[in-house]
């Protein structure tokens, strides 16, 4: 079941930059302590994460917690 569930949520992530951005910032502040937590977890190449938010002009800020 929870394989069913993770892959159904993979599936549900954003592809459009702007809302892909929003929808990591969520997810960080209310679940993960890090990107690379998150990445982990949803089993996401953080590099393709990070170059599709810097197509729109944002960048991961570590301290912040957050793309900004």
């Amino acid at each position: 079941f929870f394989f069913l569930f993770k892959e159904i949520l993979l599936m549900n992530i954003p592809n459009d930059p702007a809302i892909l951005v929003s929808f990591l910032n969520t997810k960080l502040r209310d679940y993960y302590s890090s990107l690379t937590d998150l990445c982990d977890d949803m089993e996401l190449n953080q590099d393709s994460i990070i170059e599709k938010c810097s197509l729109i002009g944002y960048r991961y800020d570590r301290d912040r917690n957050q793309f900004i």
